[in-house]
Formats: C-alpha cells, structure tokens, sequence
C-alpha cells in the first residue's frame, strides 16, 4: 500500500505514516518499501490477539449497537467499523460473540430530526473553542447564544449539547434537533474541561436534589389535603 492509502484510511497525514513506518521498521517489524513507493508487510507477521473476555465483547458489541442506531453521521459508521476492526483482531473461537451476539440494543423509538452539526461540536469540544449557534426555543423564539460546549448527551430518542451560556450565566441543556446553526468561534474556553465537567455535574446535582424535593412538597400537600377531606363530617 501507498503511504497515501494508509494516510487515508488512518485518517492522519502522510508524514506521520513515514515516520510511523520508519519507527516499525526500526523496531525490527517485517516492512519494506520507503517514502514515495508504498509498503508490504510480510504474510507471516501478525499482532498478538486482543484479549478480551467474552462478556468484555458482549459489552462492546452492545454498546456498538447503540451508537450505531443513533443516526448520528459520522459515530454511526464509526461504531461498525469498531466491530470490523474487533472481529479480525479477536482469536476465532471468540468471533461468534461479536458475529452473533446474545444482546441487542433496542432500535430507538422516535429518532429526532437532526439540524446541527454534532462532529463540529465535538471538534469544538476537544479543541475548547468557543461556540456561537441559533438556538430555537419550544415556543419557537430564536436566540443567539455564545456557549463553552461540555458534552454531547445521547438518549434513547435526543441529542442534547450540555454548555456554559454566556447569555444566561449558567449551564444549559441544547437539543441539537433545535440547534440552527452553529459556529465555532476563534475563542479559546477560558476553563479547562474537567474543570468544566465537575462544574456542571455539581449544578446537575443540585437541580435534581431542588426538583425532588419541590415533588416531595408537592406529594405531602396532595396527601394533606386528602387527609382533610377524610376528616370531614359527612
């Protein structure tokens, strides 16, 4: 193969498949060829197996299939090519386990219409960038906002984007099918991302505790008031 191939299918640059190439070949790899010509492998050299427990393959193969359903265009592939990769890696008493699963995961019941961009959000999260998007509200109000991404949260039937907006001063919740456009600004995020992730699970928890709590008050007054009518004469 071409080192051109091999840059392609890697998805990295041709100078890092030569000096990749030049660190196997020093490492007594069976390779020839150089830069400019392309490369061969000898048939007899192989890597050594993965190891991996049946149940650690049932696990993957699963969570493979989620993603995989999921739609998303660029995870979607992504998730097969992972089992691909799996299978041929795997000694061959244990490729029945990926071939023919025990589990599956259940196909999503109402995939949303996505809008936005999720692999340039993603990018925006690796690379700590600044997001600006048009956001569409329930009500349909449009709103620009300016957003330091955190996460992308998957559920059985959403997507949202999880981020600290600078409109509002605090974390919000985005679903991407309600995301317009986006745009990754030339703003670094000013926080790092674990920083970032311990700020918003602390704000999650908080909600949470705050929302049941108000449904405990809610449920006790409910039962107070049932109690009355009880009490009443007839």
């Amino acid at each position: 193969m071409t080192g051109a191939a091999l840059a392609a299918e890697l998805e990295v640059s041709a100078r890092t498949v030569y000096r990749d190439m030049a660190a196997l070949m020093a490492q007594r790899v069976p390779i020839q060829g150089e830069a400019g010509f392309g490369y061969l492998l000898a048939d007899e050299y192989d890597m050594p197996p993965l190891m991996l427990t049946p149940a650690e393959l049932e696990a993957i193969v699963l969570g493979a299939q989620w993603v995989a359903m999921r739609g998303d265009p660029q995870l979607s592939p992504a998730a097969y090519d992972v089992l691909a990769k799996i299978v041929t890696a795997v000694p061959a008493h244990l490729r029945p386990f990926v071939a023919e699963p025990s589990t599956a995961a259940q196909p999503p019941l109402g995939a949303s219409a996505e809008q936005a961009d999720t692999a340039m959000m993603r990018d925006a999260i690796r690379r700590r960038m600044k997001v600006r998007l048009i956001y569409r509200a329930e009500q349909d109000n449009r709103t620009e906002r300016t957003i330091w991404p955190v996460v992308l949260g998957y559920s059985d039937t959403s997507c949202v984007l999880i981020a600290w907006c600078e409109l509002r001063q605090g974390f919000r919740h985005f679903r991407t099918d309600r995301i317009e456009t986006v745009e990754i600004l030339d703003q670094p995020v000013s926080e790092s991302h674990g920083v970032l992730l311990r700020r918003w699970a602390a704000w999650r928890s908080a909600e949470l505790a705050q929302g049941n709590a108000e449904a405990s008050f809610r449920a006790d007054r409910r039962q107070k008031q049932l109690d009355g009518r009880r009490d009443q004469p007839a």
